[in-house]
């Protein structure tokens, strides 16, 4: 019995040792796993033991992010003086590593730049709402060099911009004019797969983006304010869609396309900054060749601007039906545009050259002009060279434009050259241009409905907006012209 206690005694000393042995063990483990992870961070890489690849070959799972940063705190750090220098590092870090996909602008801070930022394929520049990139002060860049552009000439794919802030310091570099071309904000070309949003970018000289010969092209959700030409700027582009955009002009247009085609312009809003050279439309279309036969226009309001809310021009050489048509424009709201007293060319929407344009069941409140106008400008000068042209007038002829369910009230004289202005609609070219106008709500327009135009569907009475004052232009349950404008 005594020897049967002795093996059981020593059986639980054992058992005791072994269980001590493996706590100490684990604790050991633990430590060494904890230090490495530890210096796994410091160095940016996470082990993660369930990823199948790394149970196959070990590997870490890199960071797909490189930091720039001016407190020392970055992967890549500025001083404030040539920034370009280290962002361009990153930039080219990130081109040069597959697994790596974006370089990220940390804040606050001012990144200033004397040169360039060239961005390779397939990644993404973002950065905090309060890092701001800046023009350098006196920069004196040649016309055509952008801020931020891409690394290879012929082309680029897969790249966002999204979440920091361009200042174009207009007002310390006023040796350069604007709008012809000078340190434009975002300049790609060839390019494809391109998107631009959240961003707040402001006094520029030129354009805030510029994509020439470019498909699939995306702008939104960005704040624009005072650029030297246009907010948004495609030439001889396929897919465009811009989305959500808060613009206020300083000189030519906030959304602008030439010779462009399968565009979306939506949910945008657009003003002009309150001076006489406080820019030009709202949205421009023009078309002097390719095809543009895909465009819809839809849920902007379009108010304050100094020149025409849509400006829709076909021009120069004749060109086919087909080539100019099916422009759809609805549930806008326009009020208060044409105001610039030094330009004939304003009102709500002006349009010569293009076939069948359908504008419907928008809301035309106090349009300076006329608010649907059929006219081609005269001693207009012409991007890119400025040079006058003595008239935009297309060399085709019967170009129809039906204008139906909207909502006109209140419409006043041109500023300039008032006399025959004030209608509601004008056709300036009756030989060649017509209307086809149906069911439209017309009241209080300064020098009646029609010019050279008219209609037997038409209502002429209040449309009993909810509030106009607070421009709430739903209507009410009584209206007259329920089913007209764009609710």
């Amino acid at each position: 019995m005594r020897q049967v206690k002795n093996h059981f005694l020593t059986g639980l000393v054992s058992a005791i040792l072994i269980l001590f042995l493996i706590i100490v063990s684990s604790t050991a483990s633990a430590a060494i796993e904890q230090d490495n992870q530890t210096t796994i961070m410091e160095n940016k890489t996470i082990y993660n033991p369930l990823d199948f690849d790394n149970l196959n070959l070990g590997s870490p799972i890199q960071s797909k992010t490189v930091y720039v940063a001016g407190s020392g705190s970055g992967d890549f750090n500025c001083d404030g003086i040539d920034d370009q220098v280290e962002i361009n590092k990153a930039l080219k870090h990130v081109s040069e590593n597959p697994y790596l996909t974006t370089v990220h602008f940390k804040g606050p801070y001012t990144y200033v730049i004397s040169d360039s930022i060239l961005i390779g394929n397939n990644t993404t520049l973002e950065g905090d709402s309060t890092a701001v990139v800046k023009l350098e002060d006196n920069a004196n860049w040649p016309v055509g060099k952008p801020m931020i552009t891409q690394m290879n000439s012929t082309g680029i794919h897969e790249v966002t911009i999204e979440g920091f802030e361009i200042d174009g310091n207009h007002d310390n570099n006023l040796d350069k004019p604007t709008g012809y071309g000078f340190y434009n904000m975002i300049y790609f070309s060839n390019s494809t797969d391109i998107k631009v949003h959240d961003m707040y970018m402001h006094d520029g000289h030129g354009e805030g983006l510029k994509v020439d010969r470019s498909y699939n092209v995306q702008f939104y959700n960005n704040v624009i304010y005072k650029m030297g030409h246009n907010a948004f700027f495609a030439e001889d582009c396929q897919n465009l869609e811009a989305w959500n955009n808060k613009i206020t002009i300083r000189t030519d247009c906030g959304l602008r396309v030439l010779n462009s085609n399968h565009i979306r312009f939506h949910d945008n809003v657009i003003d002009s900054f309150y001076h006489w050279s406080g820019g030009d439309s709202g949205i421009m279309v023009e078309k002097t060749t390719g095809t543009v036969n895909d465009v819809e226009i839809y849920n902007n309001i379009i108010h304050d601007i100094y020149g025409s809310g849509i400006w829709l021009i076909g021009w120069l050489e004749s060109y086919p039906r087909e080539e100019a048509q099916n422009v759809h424009v609805f549930r806008n709201i326009f009020y208060n545009t044409g105001t610039n007293p030094n330009n004939n060319c304003v009102g709500g929407i002006i349009t010569s050259g293009f076939y069948d344009t359908l504008i419907e069941n928008n809301v035309f409140d106090e349009v300076y002009h006329a608010a649907i106008i059929h006219m081609s400008p005269i001693g207009i000068q012409t991007y890119p060279t400025y040079e006058t042209r003595s008239s935009l007038s297309p060399s085709s002829t019967e170009h129809t434009t039906i204008v139906r369910k909207n909502i006109i009230v209140n419409t006043q004289k041109r500023k300039t050259d008032p006399d025959g202005t004030g209608y509601a609609i004008i056709n300036y070219l009756p030989e060649t241009d017509a209307f086809v106008l149906e069911n439209n709500c017309l009241y209080n327009n300064s020098a009646g409905n029609y010019h050279n135009c008219t209609s037997s569907t038409d209502t002429y009475a209040d449309p009993l907006f909810v509030n106009r004052s607070i421009h709430n232009y739903h209507l009410e349950p009584d209206s007259p012209c329920i089913g007209a404008g764009c609710t």
